[in-house]
């Protein structure tokens, strides 16, 4: 019988949006395995998935979830972790790894999962979505995410700001992810183009911690990694409009 896989998408920190069937692929689990940093601190996704297992079905795994310039650092983590794993799939015949937001959507799962059928042959991996940051920021500030014909951009500002002014420049609305270091840059680029008024960000979605504000009051200080923006497209044409 093959071994499996899990993905579980937890959601943005809320542990009230982690879906019924998410719930429900925990549970049924033998473990659920949880992404720390080497630094130790316990992550939303652990945070998250303690609500809904025991700690002593949790195994902790370390990633270099925020490594971006040291490549060889970042894929020596990714095979540690994969190899971590993959003993786990040979114990137990069903394995669950917590990510939070979408595990198809900017998830160290990817890379976890394409390492781990590498060294489990027959390894079945299945996914279970996630509620993203970008919905739970729209529910909480009231931005529509689109409309009628509008596109809907997501763009990670780690991989520059001229990245996001492109997509600013398109009809539709653009959400930036990962945008907390570069809120000075990314404050800049919606005043020039023309799109910080109705901009929204957000940070800690669910947490005590929790700020929603408008972007016309980034002051430029730097703003937690896992910050979110939603920056709307002008709707002008009344209701419907845009269809």
């Amino acid at each position: 019988m093959s071994s499996r896989l899990i993905g579980v998408g937890v959601g943005p920190g809320d542990p009230e949006l982690v879906t019924v069937k998410g719930v429900g692929a925990l549970r049924a689990a033998d473990v659920v395995v949880v992404p720390v940093m080497d630094t130790g601190e316990r992550g939303r996704a652990e945070a998250t998935v303690l609500h809904y297992v025991p700690e002593e079905k949790v195994v902790r795994v370390v990633f270099a979830l925020n490594e971006r310039s040291d490549r060889a650092r970042r894929e020596a983590a990714w095979d540690a972790a994969g190899e971590r794993v993959a003993g786990l799939l040979r114990e137990h015949g069903s394995v669950a790894f917590a990510t939070i937001g979408d595990p198809n959507v900017y998830s160290t799962f990817t890379y976890l999962a394409q390492t781990v059928a590498g060294l489990v042959p027959g390894v079945v991996v299945e996914t279970v979505p996630g509620i993203t940051a970008m919905q739970d920021l729209a529910a909480r500030s009231g931005a529509v995410l689109t409309e009628g014909t509008e596109p809907l951009t997501l763009v990670p500002v780690t991989a520059g700001s001229a990245v996001l002014k492109e997509a600013l420049a398109g009809p539709g609305t653009v959400v930036a992810y990962k945008f907390g270091r570069q809120a000075a840059e990314v404050a800049e680029v919606l005043r020039e183009t023309g799109r910080l008024g109705d901009a929204v960000w957000g940070s800690a979605l669910g947490l005590p911690e929790e700020s929603v504000r408008p972007a016309a009051e980034l002051d430029g200080a730097p703003l937690p990694y896992l910050s979110t923006l939603i920056a709307p497209p002008r709707r002008d044409g009344g209701r419907g409009g845009k269809l």
